[in-house]
């Protein structure tokens, strides 16, 4: 959907709340949340993923915790290997990665009033891999994949960090390459997220290579920062 359809839509669905009588609804919150990580319901909304589905040796897990004042919050944690299972009957060129996907709304979620996702997170200085899932249109109508969208995460060492990344940085991908195209996101049809680390690639600077990665995670919003 292009900019101008999405902002013919948004005048037309305004118009018809202000005929409604609804005022609230005219002009959204400044945030909205999306994902919290204080209890073991919250975290069972997200499923694991790594490379050893395809032979790979990388192993993850997404587990809650409680602070010494009571503060719960998330872990997503593991190790990263660039080896392979002996005796794999796949061909792993690109191994070393580990993720966590939530689970796909009930329908979708519309975040067109929005412009920025931001994530409260304490990590270990690694880059992470920030992806948005959207309604398939951008591909063939056989491709039955979702649309996915990229951008790196970087995560200080230490304390406790607000991330803010504008929709406009998310790049559109395909199994991991960035599709060389001008596209753009439709945030109003968002199916899911995920975050994601690989052993290799990131931004300059940022801690990479195989071994144990872990980074702490207490919330997901949208914001509207414009």
């Amino acid at each position: 959907m292009s900019r101008l359809r999405r902002l013919i839509q948004a005048s037309v669905d305004a118009t018809k709340r202000a005929l409604s009588g609804n005022l609230d609804d005219l002009m959204p919150p400044p945030e909205r949340p999306i994902f919290s990580f204080n209890s073991k319901k919250e975290l069972s909304k997200w499923h694991l993923y790594s490379d050893s589905e395809f032979g790979g040796l990388s192993s993850a897990s997404l587990q809650i915790t409680e602070s010494e004042n009571g503060v719960t919050s998330g872990i997503f944690s593991g190790n990263l290997s660039l080896d392979v299972s002996e005796g794999s009957k796949w061909k792993i060129t690109r191994g070393g990665f580990c993720g966590m996907r939530s689970k796909k709304f009930d329908g979708f979620i519309d975040l067109d009033s929005y412009d920025t996702i931001a994530m409260k997170l304490k990590g270990d200085g690694r880059c992470y891999i920030s992806t948005i899932y959207t309604e398939n249109w951008v591909n063939s109508p056989g491709q039955m994949e979702d649309n996915s969208w990229q951008a790196f995460v970087y995560v200080p060492e230490g304390n406790w960090y607000i991330t803010k990344i504008p929709l406009a940085r998310y790049l559109p991908t395909w199994r991991g390459n960035v599709i060389d195209a001008d596209l753009e996101m439709n945030p109003s049809r968002i199916l899911g997220m995920s975050l994601s680390v690989n052993a290799e690639g990131g931004v300059p600077g940022a801690r990479s290579g195989p071994g144990d990665f872990r980074v702490d995670l207490d919330w997901i919003k949208a914001l509207r920062t414009e």
